[in-house]
């Protein structure tokens, strides 16, 4: 393959991810004008992880929280992007290996995020369900829905049980957003579409391995988001260290097995690993040592930001900064005045995170927001999410979709996407992809050549 784009008298830089921090970035120095851009991304699209879990429990379409990349470019001059997955950096013949071929480059910016960390457990990351990206939260979607159908028609009390008692691991944002959407899915779904199944033999139980919900967030948050959780009918669990999954058993640290055939993991991220970079360099968590200016420490012109760079010069986040959307979208401005002021001969300026708040939605008028003094929670709380949320989503159109969607759930309590499709590749593609129906089948969803966390899309967990 070869990856055919020209070189033209501007300084080429290639950005490897499309999320939150990449996409902005690119969109910035198009605008300048002064470099050519080169985009690369495992999807043609921009995903919206914070709405994410609404896909998962058919409370949204994927499309409303997905953007293409090439709609975003029309018309842009010295700017392409090219759908492919890194296989290798070699930074001493500023060079990279994709997998439509090497492309040169005079600066590089790695932002492709991070994917879900199973902490070496094979037998969870071969059986549980991860919801980072929108293919796989419509792999969970289909799972689910499949396991409601199967649940009228099982053999045995105990293989119904198993079907519907869900099991969410990660007491994080995301953790609590799926455990409440799952909840609602109980009291508003089931009895309606499921009137010949007992809704009261769905369990929602959320496992945190902590010593309190959302760890990140202030105690008052943390408080609260149980208490809502416990009131809409969720299982909290703190200090339940999950070690292991067996013949459709979760096994904690204490010993205790709890039966489940859906087992829904977002216990932690680790960043995206890309061969090539010496070892040296890669820090906490897999992620890249930058130094103040987002500089890949001992490589002039390699950039890291987001999700997968490791930064300890801000004196307020020694041990780096937190894995969140405004940190790639802030490191992304101040990388991108940097390579303008390089480029006329100008000193860059530090990096410092401004902290503008953080929040999560725990279900219908219920969240939790910290601002720097300030802790809302309830109906509040809610509205401001909703309204920060509104505003992130790429597109008119999209905003208008999701908004009219909300209004709709919010008064109907009802949904019309809860169709179970198992999507096909036509036999030519998948042995081109070296995908085997049976794979294909079990997600949910048809696998693309390079399915996972799309760039640096991290929570958008702040307004």
């Amino acid at each position: 393959m070869n990856i055919r784009i020209p070189r033209s008298d501007r300084r080429r830089i290639v950005i490897v991810g499309g999320g939150f921090g990449g996409l902005k970035l690119a969109r910035r120095l198009v605008r300048e004008g002064r470099f050519q851009i080169v985009l690369i991304d495992r999807n043609n699209f921009h995903q919206f992880p914070p709405l994410i879990y609404q896909v998962a429990t058919a409370g949204m379409e994927p499309s409303s929280i997905s953007f293409p990349f090439r709609r975003l470019f029309r018309q842009r001059r010295e700017c392409y992007f090219r759908m492919a997955e890194v296989l290798e950096i070699l930074p001493s013949r500023n060079l990279l290996r994709t997998s439509v071929g090497e492309i040169g480059y005079d600066l590089l910016v790695l932002a492709a995020g991070a994917a879900s960390n199973f902490f070496g457990m094979e037998e969870i990351e071969l059986q549980a369900m991860p919801m980072k990206t929108v293919s796989e939260a419509m792999g969970l979607r289909n799972t689910l829905l499949t396991y409601f159908e199967r649940a009228l028609t099982c053999a045995t009390p105990e293989e119904r049980d198993e079907l519907l008692d869900i099991v969410v691991v990660g007491g994080g944002a995301t953790g609590v957003e799926i455990a409440g959407a799952l909840s609602e899915m109980k009291r508003f779904v089931l009895p309606r579409d499921y009137p010949d199944l007992p809704a009261d033999k769905m369990h929602v139980r959320l496992l945190e391995a902590g010593d309190r919900l959302l760890a990140g967030m202030s105690a008052s948050a943390s408080r609260h988001a149980e208490a809502f959780l416990r009131r809409m009918g969720v299982e909290v669990t703190t200090g339940a260290k999950v070690t292991g999954y067996r013949n459709n058993r979760v096994i904690l640290a204490d010993g205790t097995a709890i039966p489940t055939r859906a087992l829904i993991w977002v216990s932690g991220v680790k960043a995206e690993s890309i061969p090539g970079l010496d070892p040296a360099l890669i820090g906490r968590g897999g992620r890249i040592r930058v130094d103040a200016f987002n500089r890949v420490e001992g490589l002039g012109n390699v950039f890291a930001i987001g999700d997968q760079c490791l930064m300890t010069t801000d004196p307020s986040y020694p041990d780096g900064h937190p894995q969140l959307a405004q940190v790639a979208i802030q490191q992304s401005r101040r990388l991108a005045d940097n390579l303008l002021l390089a480029e006329q001969g100008r000193p860059m300026r530090p990096f410092r995170y401004r902290n503008l708040g953080v929040m999560a939605t725990v279900g219908r008028n219920r969240a939790v927001a910290d601002f720097a003094r300030v802790h809302i929670h309830g109906w509040a709380a809610w509205i401001i999410w909703l309204v920060v949320h509104l505003r992130s989503i790429l597109g008119v159109k999209n905003k208008l979709f999701v908004l009219l969607n909300w209004v709709w759930n919010y008064f109907t309590y009802d949904q019309s996407l809860r169709m179970i499709v198992f999507a096909r590749l036509p036999r030519s593609l998948r042995n081109r992809l070296g995908v085997c129906a049976d794979s294909e089948s079990a997600t949910g969803a048809a696998p693309s050549a390079t399915a996972s966390d799309n760039g640096d899309a991290r929570r958008q967990e702040e307004p």
